[in-house]
């Protein structure tokens, strides 16, 4: 089959179109010419057969006392209009140029009162172009006028023919008028456009295969330029559907397609350096900050506690006021802790303790964590299993950190707008496990939905950015993808895909 590639090329395919439209239009042209030639052939013949017929009928005159037109009166069809078209008129003449006799009786003998016939010169009667028969003719021609063309006549025009005949009465000529044959019904101009019709076909069927054939290379060329602006605006994931094609368009197409997969890849491998980069960048920060910040925190919270307890104003107004004072910066001190403890967490690689989990444990679980919360504000909650889910490998505080971060955030999203719900649908599919958290809340907008998982985006002023960071990371280190689906008014549906097999 590889030494029958060749076939598929461009080049061939050309070829094999010209070739056959060159065959076509040469078959056709010459079933055309024989066909004419065959109806130019009957023609011909009927011509002769009147030559035939119009010579017989002058000699029967000749050598009789009556005239042609009355010889041809007695026939059963009248001899003009059997052959009409053809036979124009039948001629004797004498060797001085006489009409002795004449089909047409414009240009027969005519009698007078006084019985004398009167009688036309050849040179008086209009003639066409004499068919040339040498010496023959240029007898009758010194007969005609100086002005008688002498040109040669084409095949089928009006002609003479000239026809020396010797009888007693001395020298005669017969001559036979032929008009002019039509091949078909119609003018001239409608005869000649019908024979350049097969040329104005092949000409047509060339132009339409010629256009199916550039439209059919200049097509995948149209694609291939649009699939290169798109991959220059950063669209990787575009293919040019002409890669299957077995021609040099083909393998063009295939080796683009090729190329923007290696680029695809490469600039997925430069997002993952990148964010490598970031992420060290982010760990050393991380540990400095642990470093240098805990250390005071934790004295501080210690001091926090002994001025709480030791040094308590035996007032009990002022005793109340030092406890709410401490209990504020211990509440602030902890936020920092925890601020600290997300960087760390985003930062370092994760230890999971994978082991066989239940997932609708799990996500129920980090329910109720949010379901006193979510009672206060009158949003309802509802966790619903479309089907018996199969058991996954998994960090169980690790995947219920993970839901728990999700039901918060569409918490936020509902608070201030009275009613809402929040519902959490589990089911399976392909050897996945899905788990959808749906919100009635404010939704996210557009520009917003490709960066929310991105670190340290928030669109809240008190917000570190890095929850929904640290939700993805946890995810795809368990093996599974995360993705949001909004509708700034309506709400959001986040999608959490884990795999269902070992790990």
């Amino acid at each position: 089959m590889r030494n029958l590639g060749f076939l598929y090329s461009f080049r061939m395919r050309l070829v094999l179109v010209l070739a056959a439209l060159l065959i076509g239009t040469l078959g056709l042209q010459y079933y055309l010419n024989s066909r004419l030639a065959l109806r130019r052939a009957g023609v011909i013949g009927e011509q002769e057969q009147a030559l035939a017929a119009s010579t017989a009928l002058a000699l029967e005159s000749i050598n009789s006392n009556e005239y042609l037109y009355q010889l041809d009166a007695r026939r059963p069809v009248p001899f003009l209009r059997e052959r009409a078209g053809r036979v124009i008129n039948v001629l004797v003449i004498n060797e001085e140029g006489r009409v002795d006799d004449s089909l047409d009786r414009r240009y027969a003998p005519a009698f007078g009162e006084d019985g004398v016939p009167r009688y036309f010169r050849i040179a008086d009667v209009p003639l066409p172009k004499l068919v040339e028969a040498g010496q023959t003719t240029s007898e009758i021609r010194r007969l005609l006028p100086a002005s008688f063309s002498a040109e040669r006549p084409l095949a089928l025009e009006p002609r003479a023919f000239p026809i020396p005949v010797r009888t007693n009465r001395g020298l005669n000529y017969i001559i036979v008028v032929l008009g002019r044959e039509r091949m078909s019904v119609g003018d001239s101009v409608w005869r000649e456009l019908r024979r350049l019709l097969p040329t104005l076909i092949a000409l047509l069927v060339a132009t339409l295969g010629a256009a199916l054939l550039v439209n059919s290379f200049t097509r995948p060329i149209g694609e291939l330029s649009d699939a290169a602006q798109r991959v220059a605006t950063g669209d990787f994931t575009f293919r040019v559907p002409s890669a299957v094609r077995r021609d040099e368009i083909g393998a063009l197409s295939t080796t683009f397609n090729e190329m923007v997969a290696e680029l695809g890849h490469m600039r997925e491998l430069e997002s993952q350096i990148k964010q490598a980069e970031q992420s060290a960048v982010i760990g050393r920060l991380a540990s400095a900050i642990a470093h240098e910040i805990r250390n005071p925190l934790n004295y501080i919270n210690l001091t926090l506690d002994h001025l709480r307890t030791s040094l308590t104003p035996e007032d009990e107004r002022k005793r109340a006021i030092v406890e709410r004072l401490t209990e504020q910066l211990k509440t602030e001190v902890a936020r920092i802790n925890t601020r600290i403890t997300e960087f760390l967490k985003y930062t370092r690689p994760a230890t999971l303790e994978l082991r066989p989990l239940d997932l609708r444990e799990v996500v129920a679980d980090a329910l109720r964590m949010v379901e006193v919360q979510a009672e206060e504000h009158g949003i309802q909650t509802r966790l619903e299993v479309a089907s018996p889910l199969p058991p996954l490998q998994g960090d169980r505080e690790a995947l219920r950190s993970v839901f728990t971060n999700l039901l918060i955030n569409a918490l936020h999203s509902m608070e201030g707008q009275g009613e809402g719900r929040l519902s959490i649908a589990l089911s399976s599919a392909d050897g996945h496990a899905l788990v959808d958290i749906s919100d009635t809340g404010v939704g996210i907008a557009p520009e917003h939905v490709g960066k929310i998982f991105e670190p340290y985006f928030s669109t809240k002023e008190t917000g570190t950015g890095l929850g929904l960071a640290i939700v993805k990371k946890s995810v795809e280190d368990h093996g599974g993808s995360i993705s949001v689906e909004s509708n700034p008014g309506l709400g959001t549906t986040f999608r959490v895909v884990l795999p269902t097999a070992a790990l």
